[in-house]
């Protein structure tokens, strides 16, 4: 059981499905030759950050809904440097041209995106999702994905408490993207601290 990072908001009852997820930040300008570093927010880099991917900024909001007045960004080479990537965009070919992208998120198609390996969502897929237990008892619903090793953090809030769920497969029995519901066996004492 795996969640994938990028994502936006979660879309409310009646809302769409988001057409964009959010796939990297951009850092800061790199060097002098149109570089920009790059945190990959994505399980899939290698996949994503390729030669000819069009990359659109994402609304200066943060959100993954591509900017309407930014033109796409194509990858034309990219590098891993230190825990990120250095990417050269085509026709952006100095520091001047690339310092604005500094601080704004990336975003590509939800179609574009490597498909999911079974058993994989992604993170705006469990937020807002109902937490119940094996015996039918509600939770909460989780507010937060927290990507921390071993496993993966649910925030779920409800009845006045907030719990810390470990994304697992010894916890977490299953995931129903379409009804928004997480089904958990939790170990003993988990939901009483």
């Amino acid at each position: 059981m795996a969640a994938s990072p990028a994502g936006p908001e979660p879309p409310r009852a009646g809302q769409e499905e988001p057409r964009h997820l959010v796939v990297g930040h951009i850092s800061k300008a790199h060097g002098t030759r149109g570089e920009v570093f790059i945190w990959p927010l994505t399980d899939n880099p290698e996949a994503v950050f390729v030669p000819g991917a069009e990359l659109r900024l994402a609304m200066p909001d943060g959100g993954p809904e591509p900017d309407p007045e930014a033109p796409p960004l194509i990858v034309e080479r990219l590098r891993p440097y230190r825990r990120g990537l250095l990417v050269k965009f085509e026709s952006l070919d100095d520091r001047t041209s690339v310092e604005p992208l500094g601080g704004r998120y990336v975003s590509m198609p939800v179609e574009d995106l490597p498909p999911l390996e079974e058993g994989e969502v992604f993170y705006h897929q469990l937020l807002e999702a109902e937490v119940v237990t094996v015996d039918g008892r509600v939770v909460g619903r989780v507010r937060e994905v927290y990507e921390t090793e071993p496993a993966h953090l649910l925030e779920v809030k409800g009845d006045g408490k907030l719990h810390l769920i470990p994304f697992t497969e010894q916890v977490v029995k299953e995931v129903d993207v379409e009804r928004r519901r997480i089904v958990i066996d939790p170990p003993a004492g988990l939901l009483e601290l």
